[in-house]
């Protein structure tokens, strides 16, 4: 199937895993790419060898795409951003950009996370920094960067204020593999993109205690129902929860052995330290920090997020997995579905 080009390259920001699967996407659609790694020795070996062995081994890097250490080559002349870089560096980043005198007409976020100091999501930050929210776009969905770069048939959401500027990205990425829908619930899928990492850190530690499906079933199920809790409370749509951003990234991040966000889980469910973890990795598992951020909008919000909390406690006061299990099962009595405080008139009907 023939695609149309854009006219100028298009910068591709942060060579990890999935910036390197969505680098070559384009690319295979016939688009000029840049893309850029902050380590220029690591940018060398990227170029020179056309392998991303530490990210992503085994998947060969067209040479339609351009590698470079250097942010202003990186992003001189390029119409459309696309940003992959861990969340807690992302504002810096977009200022490094700024100061480039880049002038996209488009920048697309495809990471996942919320700023522990500000609290801010990636499109309040590029608000902030650069560009008007008409020429955001957030990627997001459950997409681990291992299958996509080998066409396994993945779906996802591409989320803007503007629905111009939604439909061309969604036109941008959609291959006969890579499905894009498109929307208008930027916050929701921000948010379900960043909050299902804390469910998934949750998942691993139940697969480390050795506990079943049962368990990881019902973690899954109310960790969505608290996602859901604190996106309405951001204005956010309680149905974008139950789409490709909330429950499909949440059922992927929980589930897959690709997911790094799970394993640190594992880890701690086996009684290991978060510090001799985090040291362990290559690649960032933003659910840790994003714990940190989720319990500091919820507490503002007055949101009721139990795992959340508990995840909260055993990252950051080490808790013993444990005990935090046992918290959670005994928790007051609860309506599965509670909108509203039941009258005794209600009850009674």
């Amino acid at each position: 199937m023939m695609q149309a080009q854009t006219q100028n390259p298009i910068a591709v920001i942060g060579a990890g895993a999935w910036g390197t699967a969505l680098a070559v996407l384009l690319a295979q659609k016939g688009h000029a790419i840049r893309l850029w790694e902050y380590n220029a020795e690591y940018a060398k070996v990227l170029e020179t060898t056309r392998q991303n062995p530490k990210f992503l081994p085994g998947l060969s890097i067209p040479e339609q795409i351009s590698i470079t250490s250097v942010l202003d080559q990186a992003v001189a002349d390029c119409s459309t951003l696309v940003m992959v870089v861990p969340s807690q560096v992302f504002r810096s980043v977009i200022k490094q950009i700024v100061a480039c005198q880049a002038k996209p007409k488009i920048l697309i976020s495809a990471s996942k996370g919320i700023e522990c100091d500000t609290l801010c999501r990636m499109s309040e930050i590029v608000v902030q920094e650069f560009l008007p929210a008409s020429d955001f776009c957030v990627l997001s969905g459950p997409s681990h960067a291992e299958e996509v770069s080998r066409g396994i048939p993945t779906s996802v959401v591409a989320a803007s204020a503007s629905r111009d500027t939604a439909g061309i990205v969604q036109e941008l990425f959609m291959t006969e593999s890579f499905r894009v829908y498109s929307s208008t619930d930027v916050a929701g899928v921000e948010l379900g993109g960043s909050l299902k990492n804390i469910i998934a850190i949750a998942a691993g530690v139940v697969d480390g205690l050795g506990l079943g499906d049962n368990t990881k079933a019902a973690l899954i199920t109310r960790g969505l129902a608290e996602m859901s809790r604190l996106g309405i409370a951001l204005q956010a749509q309680a149905e974008t929860f139950a789409g490709l951003s909330g429950m499909g990234d949440l059922v992927v991040t929980c589930t897959s052995r690709h997911s790094r966000n799970r394993r640190v889980g594992e880890e701690l469910g086996r009684g290991r330290k978060i510090d001799e973890i985090l040291n362990e990795m290559e690649m960032v598992a933003e659910g840790v920090e994003t714990t940190r951020s989720a319990k500091k909008l919820a507490d503002a919000k007055q949101v009721e997020m139990p795992i959340t909390t508990q995840m909260s406690r055993i990252l950051f006061e080490r808790l013993d997995p444990h005990i935090a299990v046992k918290a959670l099962m005994q928790r007051s009595r609860k309506a599965e579905n509670e909108t509203r405080e039941w009258s005794e008139s209600e009850g009674s009907k």
